[in-house]
């Protein structure tokens, strides 16, 4: 029985330390690339959101901090564009591929979130405090990061109920957080306060906002324009509107499934939020 009771500690302890390797190990071929935009502002890229940066002389500013394993490469980049510390961290909301990395790379910066951030990742146990936000808002806020002026806005509740935009407006550049998945289906996160028709007339309101020279940096994907904002906007109109049509016919949410969206929509589909994902999101949806 006691040989029994060791073998099952050791086998314990092997699996723990495989699945530490695994993870310390599963961004080991990730490289941060950084993309200049304007005026020291840059779009960062490697795994997880995509992350933007000020890069003063006098400090750093960063734009979401994606995960902790990340953190030694993100500061490598930064050091790459300016040899100054990081002073200021924006997360645009509370997902993990967003502020994973806050402790580690900003936990002396400043870290600044939505209101609502501060309290659902400070509910989370696994979260590290030291990465929790020290300055929350709820209104529109204005930044003057060496010289780069930012405007930070809270947004009606659509990817969650913490999202942030992020306006650059002297250099015609707007970050969306995950209020836009670049050429794919949106994840619209309803456990956290998230809603689909916010979410598309939020779309509406940053088009609104912008022109043709306006660069977009998405949550996720390729840095785009408004042209790309438009297209994603007709996207999440058209699906929606046949999903409710067929639910309106009393079509069930199984049967549309599996008749699918239909063949110009399958380029949107992507392995996180699937065509099924997106048209049960769609579906409960609808009233």
């Amino acid at each position: 029985m006691k040989l029994t009771k060791t073998l099952s500690l050791f086998t314990g302890a092997a699996l723990l330390l495989c699945s530490s390797v695994a993870l310390a190990n599963r961004f080991a071929d990730v490289q941060v690339s950084a993309t200049p935009l304007k005026d020291n502002v840059y779009m960062l890229t490697g795994a997880g959101g995509n992350m933007a940066a000020v890069a003063a002389p006098q400090g750093v500013l960063l734009i979401d901090s994606q995960y902790a394993e990340l953190a030694e490469k993100i500061r490598a980049s930064l050091k790459t564009l300016s040899p100054a510390e990081l002073t200021t961290l924006i997360n645009t909301h509370m997902h993990g591929d967003h502020v994973g990395g806050n402790a580690a790379l900003a936990a002396q910066a400043d870290i600044i979130a939505h209101a609502n951030v501060k309290t659902r990742l400070a509910a989370n146990a696994n979260f590290d405090p030291a990465g929790l936000p020290k300055t929350s808002i709820t209104e529109k806020t204005t930044l003057n990061h060496y010289g780069v002026e930012l405007v930070l806005e809270p947004m009606p509740a659509s990817h969650t109920d913490g999202d942030l935009l992020i306006w650059f407006p002297a250099q015609n550049i707007v970050h969306m957080g995950d209020l836009m998945f670049q050429g794919r289906f949106p994840f619209v996160d309803t456990n956290n306060g998230g809603n689909v028709q916010q979410y598309i007339e939020n779309t509406r309101y940053v088009i609104s906002k912008i022109d043709e020279q306006t660069q977009v940096i998405p949550g996720h994907g390729e840095l785009t324009n408004k042209a790309g904002l438009q297209r994603e906007l007709a996207m999440m109109e058209q699906t929606l509107a046949l999903v409710t049509a067929a639910k309106q016919q009393g079509v069930s949410e199984a049967e549309l499934i599996a008749k699918g969206l239909g063949d110009e929509f399958k380029a949107w589909h992507w392995n996180f939020i699937t065509e099924e994902r997106w048209i049960k999101t769609l579906y409960q949806a609808v009233p």
